[in-house]
């Protein structure tokens, strides 16, 4: 297990520059944004995919350096009820697929998606609650209309390019929880797993540690992201919390940089489960701590996993 990155961290370095920062702190591996909400400005992926020599010197670059690519990354909402979005992030799913196919790279990372309430919706309408009833009825019309046809077919297209898709469960989409995942895994079949990322789960109540076991090998990536949980603001006014991540004095909770949501035990217990569960790639650092600066958060990051992954390194016992 090793420490990695997603480098859209460094969006405004060049490309190699942000290559050898990552390596300079010590990081092992990189996750890189090719499209969706995170972009493309370090790989354009329709370019890429049309160019040999460019896509030659991008693979170069990276493996010139003795770094893997842990995933390459298109977080977007190929079921956005605006159809010029949903195409343009469905596009930037299939050529990014497809370039993963080409440079070896074995994970896509994406959302789910999530439509509207009807076709004639223009924005996402996320439930979180059964009543009243027009709730659960919307709920299973974008299941059986819009998810089940989509992630029937997306899924066939990335089994065919011998790629698998972790989905990162995030609020704000239809897979967002493990009863949810396992929903879109039954559509798409087992191409389909996770990108595990902690920091969503600890602010809807969810333990992460329970959430490991039983995903199991489902698990194809993880980030390493943690949150801060405010008591009393959640006591004053729950978890489902709408304000700016940059109102942090007023927020139930907020994105932290790893450790200073949950210290070393969760991060060791959570290493170990990972490994357990058959896990044995990158902690892909995603740094949105708003507290800190980006330099800042990711060095202190590094160090932190460093010191975990070392600490719990599996190792043979005496009276083998």
């Amino acid at each position: 297990m090793k420490v990695g990155v997603f480098i859209v961290l460094f969006a405004q370095r060049p490309f190699e520059e942000a290559l050898d920062y990552a390596m300079a702190a010590g990081c092992g591996a990189v996750e890189i944004g090719c499209g969706g909400y995170p972009g493309g400005s370090h790989a354009n992926a329709a370019e890429l995919l049309a160019d040999d020599a460019k896509l030659r010197a991008f693979k170069e670059a990276v493996d010139g350096r003795g770094l893997e690519i842990s995933a390459l990354s298109c977080h977007g909402n190929p079921l956005h009820p605006d159809a010029a979005i949903a195409r343009a992030h469905d596009q930037d799913y299939r050529n990014t697929v497809q370039l993963a196919q080409k440079l070896g790279v074995t994970n896509v990372i994406t959302f789910s998606g999530c439509p509207g309430d009807s076709d004639a919706s223009s924005k996402p309408n996320w439930v979180t609650c059964p009543w009243p009833t027009d709730f659960l009825e919307i709920l299973e019309w974008q299941w059986s209309q819009k998810a089940a046809p989509y992630w029937t077919d997306a899924a066939e297209f990335a089994r065919q390019h011998g790629v698998r898709v972790a989905i990162e469960l995030h609020p704000g989409f239809l897979a967002y929880h493990t009863e949810s995942f396992w929903r879109l895994r039954e559509i798409g079949g087992d191409v389909i797993g996770v990108n595990f990322d902690p920091s969503h789960l600890f602010w809807q109540g969810m333990d992460p540690l329970v959430c490991v076991r039983e995903l199991g090998d489902a698990i194809f990536h993880v980030h390493a992201k943690d949150t801060w949980l405010d008591g009393q603001n959640i006591r004053r006014n729950g978890v489902l919390d709408t304000k700016p991540y940059t109102d942090e004095k007023h927020r139930s909770w907020i994105f932290r940089t790893v450790g200073y949501g949950h210290g070393p035990e969760f991060w060791r217990s959570f290493v170990s489960e990972l490994r357990l569960a058959g896990y044995d790639g990158p902690l892909s650092i995603e740094h949105e701590d708003s507290l800190m600066s980006i330099n800042e958060g990711f060095t202190k990051a590094v160090q932190f996993l460093q010191e975990t992954v070392i600490a719990e390194q599996p190792g043979q016992a005496w009276w083998v």
